[in-house]
């Protein structure tokens, strides 16, 4: 076992959900409060890897801070529906990080509740501690408070956890906590993303089964 913690990013890391729930969410409340305006599926991923989701609202958008409430309740009406399907090599990689011993913990823009249901429903173990959307904001991801939280409660050093995100804010949140960064990118095929992180990650992984091999073979 490489580190005794894997720091784990939810959507599109763990779970297949963008796909599924989150890009149709925001689709949704496009059509509500932005008729006319419309995101496809790869410029979805890229507005969350660069500006982020919240910037993008904020700044692109201009959504006010009722039009965010909204934007958010449509969010989890679709999220409270739907459950995402684990990626089956992660789950297998997630097991076996328990199996020997270690620790899984969630830091995400998702919500705890949600993101411990669908480990729950995906029959994964719970992860030790989960830190989400429902953290203020100064706390939320790129923040490093969930890594440094995570470390103290765990009583870890930072060699001892390693981040896996596909997007850029776990990126500079694993730099900004002086812990080792694996870059996931078997959630999408987006070409920019995918140079990004290239050519600013040591450590990147096309599939969950090259992470698992890594990690422990």
């Amino acid at each position: 076992m490489r580190y005794r913690c894997l720091v784990l990013d939810h959507d599109d890391t763990v779970m297949d959900s963008t796909r599924s729930i989150h890009h149709p969410a925001f689709l949704d409340a496009l059509r509500q409060m932005r008729p006319g305006i419309t995101v496809s599926l790869e410029d979805y991923f890229r507005l969350n890897f660069d500006p982020g989701f919240l910037p993008y609202c904020e700044e692109v958008l201009h959504f006010s801070p009722e039009e965010l409430s909204r934007e958010y309740d449509i969010w989890q009406s679709w999220v409270s529906r739907i459950v995402p399907e684990v990626f089956p090599g992660m789950a297998r990689l997630i097991r076996r990080q328990v199996a020997e011993g270690g620790w899984i913990c969630v830091v995400s823009h998702s919500v705890a509740h949600n993101i411990l249901r669908d480990y729950a429903e995906n029959r994964l173990p719970a992860p030790t501690l989960v830190y989400g959307w429902e953290q203020p904001r100064e706390r939320r991801k790129p923040n490093p408070w969930p890594v440094q939280e995570i470390a103290r409660q765990l009583q870890l050093s930072p060699a001892e956890l390693l981040m896996v995100d596909d997007l850029k804010p776990g990126l500079d949140m694993a730099r900004a906590a002086g812990i080792d960064f694996a870059a996931a990118l078997w959630a999408h095929s987006i070409p920019e993303i995918h140079e990004h992180m290239r050519s600013e990650c040591r450590h990147v992984f096309d599939t969950p089964e090259s992470l698992e091999h890594w990690l422990f073979d």
